[in-house]
């Protein structure tokens, strides 16, 4: 958590909170998630959970340049319906504006209106010309967009991955400089990965409704289609998540042409729209602290979640000592994508902690995610 009490990155993610919370259109999650819950089983991944004890856990490119955040000024891992964009500032001192909602329990996310360009955080921001691709995003000073990564889902009968979210600080054009830290950079989050290694990207470029992400080399992964079709979602939420819009579908191409199958799998002849929240996106993930903070004794979780009854459990685990919290917290809505948050006091040293869903159905580990935090 930021040391400082009044650092008006707090109150940034205090208002995005409620303001995201408030534009979900609620709708009734439960069956799908009781019928997930049902069909989940423990797994071996993090074993930590599962068992009584937790395991011990920029640069420039092309246009612009790249900050992962991670540390006692920043917060990161952001669930998109109902949280800003962390907690680092403008190049300007002006905070960037939350990025719009992306995560939610509704068949389809209802986003707000998506805007007509991308949206300007700076206000030396311009507009390029038109390329034959289309126009180019405006460049900007600084910014905070967020960056999504795969994570293991537990207590699935077979390997499964989800969507988490991170943030990074940028300059630049945004968009492209997001897919460049999904396509080269590794997470903080030893729990994330990427299957995007080894994808070169060319240009990010908006025209007729559609938003071009151009590669001069797409991955050549292949992968089997459950795990290839979260990954091209990967791509999708990245992009629209930095150009703060969740409507207009993204074309893959690749040397400027389209149609080859991404991961041996996905057809990109055709642009490629979002899916579902509820299919895709983690069903809980932890928003700050980030990985690896220095942190207060006091310390505030907060966290996205999906929750059967709004129950979200909660472990937190001394690393040298083995001294264990447990407890849970409720999310401010059930079966739908909410907020929620609790307060720990932890004693000096490395602490994990970690948040997770129980089946309604048989009490086992459904969903997870843990942070890595120092106490001083």
């Amino acid at each position: 958590m930021n040391e400082n009490p009044n650092d008006p990155f707090d109150e940034l993610m205090r208002r995005s909170l409620h303001e995201e919370a408030d534009r979900i259109e609620p709708s009734d999650a439960l069956p799908e998630i009781r019928a997930r819950a049902h069909a989940q089983r423990p797994a071996a991944r993090r074993p930590w959970l599962l068992t009584a004890g937790l395991a011990a856990a920029g640069t420039a490119a092309a246009i612009g340049a790249f900050t992962m955040l991670n540390g006692p000024e920043n917060t990161a891992d952001d669930g998109d319906a109902v949280a800003g964009s962390g907690t680092t500032t403008t190049a300007t001192g002006v905070l960037p504006s939350p990025t719009p909602s992306a995560l939610t329990a509704s068949p389809s996310p209802e986003p707000s209106q998506a805007p007509t360009q991308p949206r300007s955080t700076s206000p030396s921001a311009k507009t390029t010309e038109p390329t034959d691709r289309g126009v180019p995003e405006p460049a900007v000073k600084s910014t905070v967009v967020p960056v999504y990564w795969l994570g293991q889902q537990v207590g699935t009968q077979k390997k499964a991955a989800r969507l988490y979210r991170t943030w990074a600080k940028v300059s630049g054009r945004p968009a492209e400089q997001a897919v460049r830290i999904m396509t080269t950079k590794q997470p903080t989050d030893p729990d994330y990965y990427s299957v995007w290694r080894g994808a070169a990207l060319n240009t990010v470029t908006r025209s007729n409704g559609i938003v071009t992400v151009d590669f001069k080399q797409l991955p050549t992964t292949a992968l089997d289609a459950d795990l290839a079709r979260v990954a091209t979602q990967q791509l999708v939420y990245t992009v629209q998540g930095a150009l703060g819009d969740n409507r207009t579908p993204i074309q893959v191409t690749e040397a400027g042409r389209s149609g080859r199958r991404l991961f041996g799998q996905v057809d990109t002849s055709k642009p490629l729209s979002r899916a579902q929240a509820a299919d895709v996106q983690a069903l809980v993930w932890i928003d700050s602290p980030s990985e690896d903070q220095v942190v207060k004794p006091k310390v505030t979780v907060q966290g996205v979640a999906a929750a059967f009854e709004a129950t979200v459990n909660y472990e937190a685990t001394n690393l040298k000592t083995r001294e264990t919290k447990k407890s849970f917290t409720t999310a401010k809505e059930g079966q739908k994508f909410s907020p929620y948050s609790f307060q720990l006091t932890l004693t000096p040293g490395e602490w994990q902690i970690s948040v997770y869903l129980l089946s309604g159905e048989d009490g086992s580990v459904t969903n997870t995610d843990s942070k890595s935090v120092v106490v001083k």
